[in-house]
């Protein structure tokens, strides 16, 4: 008796279903392995708006809203008023490489709605108390550029120092409850006097690609090959069972057909008898 071969032994229809299975797994898995493929590749910068023309702020931000990604790093415009009690100054600002400090303001446009406003850059902590101590009267038009939000530091908060650019925390250090709050924040183009302008580039506008997400879906391709490796495993354990399996029984047959010496003397001492 021959025992069956690995083929033999997969098509039968219990094995069938078990491949049926593991493939619409691996399929599941390819689809995420491509997902994230697609999430890898970014084109955002290279295929959307122009962010050197200035457009109305509230073209591209509402406050209360969250900040949409696409439009952070654009050049707006926006008539502004500012709170003059509200005037900080942020340390540990590096621009063109030097480290400094930025004087913030408060804006206000036209609908209400508060800004935080980064004025400017100076090396010298003077410099930027004078600045700070003569911010008066309106803004007027103001042309920048709108950044997201830096995440807060809590430490620095607590210690009444501020290191971080973020609208979250200034709403409550400001003297005036805003009616609404930009989630960003704008650098002014033309910085108050006595003030250097922050650098503030354009983005790149090349493809980005993020190599987390590729890491990701070449994950996503060795599960959907583990899942159709699981169902060759399961039938090869199958064929070395039977393989196992055949020797003995093969052996059994043999011993029924064959009888031993000592059987056949017996029967016939019985026959004699």
């Amino acid at each position: 008796m021959n025992a069956p071969t690995f083929w033999q032994i997969a098509r039968r229809p219990l094995w069938i279903g078990v491949l049926v299975l593991c493939l619409g797994v691996a399929s599941i898995f390819a689809l995420l392995g491509q997902w994230q493929i697609s999430r890898a590749v970014d084109e955002s910068r290279a295929t959307g708006p122009d962010t050197e023309v200035a457009v109305p702020l509230r073209e591209i931000a509402t406050p209360q809203q969250p900040i949409d990604a696409l439009n952070v790093w654009r050049r707006v415009e926006v008539s502004l008023d500012v709170v003059a009690d509200d005037v900080f100054i942020v340390s540990g600002r590096v621009n063109t490489g030097e480290s400094g400090y930025w004087v913030v303001l408060h804006g206000i446009d036209d609908a209400g709605a508060s800004l935080v406003v980064a004025a400017g850059w100076t090396g010298d902590i003077d410099s930027a108390i004078d600045a700070a101590m003569n911010v008066s009267g309106p803004l007027g038009l103001v042309t920048g550029r709108y950044l997201p939000p830096e995440h807060p530091n809590e430490a620095d908060f607590q210690s009444g120092e501020i290191t971080r650019v973020s609208p979250a925390e200034f709403v409550n250090l400001w003297s005036v409850v805003p009616d609404g709050t930009y989630a960003g924040y704008l650098v002014l183009d033309n910085p108050l006097d006595g003030l250097e302008a922050i650098d503030s580039p354009p983005p790149s506008r090349q493809v980005e690609v993020n190599l987390l997400n590729i890491f990701y879906a070449l994950e996503w391709v060795l599960f959907a090959g583990a899942a159709v490796f699981l169902w060759w495993r399961l039938v090869k354990d199958e064929v070395e069972k039977a393989v196992d399996a055949a020797p003995s029984a093969s052996g059994n047959a043999e011993v029924g057909v064959e009888p031993t010496a000592g059987s056949t003397q017996a029967s016939s001492g019985e026959h004699d008898a």
